[in-house]
């Protein structure tokens, strides 16, 4: 039946699937287009990154002997992922035991460094170093900090042992000796305290050995003040009270800097982050000795002890103030160098520790 109706209601349906077919070939070329171009920009992503895949060999430091080959390694991968890789064939050092160089008595390498930033290519060496068994930082500081704080105000009460029955449990009546132990009590309770709520620190451990270094100096030298400080014969300063308040000033002083510097390199560091900064003055008055030195901390401590030693008059609490400022004065030395290394616009101006001098 030729019906011209039926004839235009065809017509109409077959140009509809026309329509249709090629709005969908339209849609799969523009797909088509899009996949290759995303093709081509990770090929020249891959292009631009230099991506391979290399042979890391290990070398023992110490006896020069190769340990393993790390088979196809990604060369934008960093040194922790290799460590990781490492611990799997040697369980027992564990990625913060591990140290790896490129030489074997060379400096350790960054975690965060990857072997396309060193120019390690096809076939590399590295060199192992086993640290020994770690522990955490803050472990260290409880186990430092804590002895001395204890150690102290047991000669202050005089236990019976330490003096004789006739004065145990008899404090001092010098009211420098109440005082002395205060400041002392007071310290060390602000650093466990720091160690909890303050620092953060870059490196999660380091050698267990540490603790018992660290801790027979301070534990020795808070015992050995205490000692003279607390004991029976001891006399008070030779110009009283004014020799007394100038050092109990000094140190209260020096604490309050050093406290304030703490929490101003707690705000330069997110947690959770090895991010460093340049140390800046905050609104904290405190902070202004950043304009002068690069370690702060360190120089507000040592204050703190010279003051203690000029209030206590003694010969140990002098030597205790010139040991521990001739560590911290290499610790800042160090830390100095590597800001000015790190930075091409660190302050030249900036002392390591003591302002104008060091």
């Amino acid at each position: 039946m030729d019906c011209p109706v039926v004839r235009k209601f065809l017509s109409l349906g077959g140009d509809c699937a026309e329509e249709q077919e090629k709005k969908g070939l339209e849609k799969s070329v523009k797909k088509m287009n899009e996949i290759l171009s995303k093709s081509s920009c990770h090929k020249q992503a891959n292009k631009n990154s230099h991506f391979s895949l290399v042979e890391v060999e290990i070398i023992n430091a110490k006896t020069k002997q190769k340990m393993c080959t790390l088979e196809r390694v990604g060369n934008t991968v960093g040194i922790s992922v290799l460590k990781e890789l490492f611990q799997k064939k040697y369980p027992q050092f564990y990625t913060s035991r591990q140290s790896f160089r490129l030489e074997p008595r060379g400096k350790s390498l960054k975690d965060n460094d990857t072997l396309a930033d060193l120019n390690l290519t096809n076939e590399c060496i590295l060199y192992f170093k086993d640290l020994g068994p770690q522990v955490g930082w803050s472990t260290v500081f409880y186990c430092e900090y804590a002895g001395p704080l204890l150690l102290y105000l047991l000669f202050y009460i005089r236990l019976p042992f330490i003096y004789g029955s006739e004065y145990a449990f008899k404090p001092s009546e010098h009211q420098v000796v109440q005082i002395a132990a205060l400041c002392h009590t007071i310290h060390y309770a602000k650093r466990l305290l720091e160690t909890k709520f303050v620092h953060r620190f870059s490196h999660g451990t380091m050698p267990i050995a540490n603790i018992f270094r660290n801790s027979v100096y301070y534990w020795g030298f808070a015992a050995w003040m205490s000692y003279f400080i607390n004991h029976p014969l001891y006399t008070p300063p030779c110009y009283g009270d004014t020799q007394i308040y100038t050092g109990l000033a000094i140190f209260i002083f020096c604490e309050l800097g050093n406290l304030s510097i703490h929490l101003a390199f707690k705000s330069l560091r997110p947690a959770g982050s090895t991010k460093r900064q340049i140390p800046k003055p905050t609104m904290n008055p405190f902070t202004l000795m950043f304009n002068l030195v690069s370690c702060p901390n360190y120089t507000y401590e040592a204050g703190s002890w010279i003051g203690f030693a000029l209030m206590t008059q003694t010969v140990v609490g002098l030597l205790f103030a010139i040991v521990g400022f001739m560590q911290m004065a290499q610790w800042a030395l160090g830390k100095h160098r590597n800001y000015r290394k790190e930075f091409p616009d660190y302050p030249r101006t900036r002392k390591a520790i003591v302002p104008f001098i060091l």
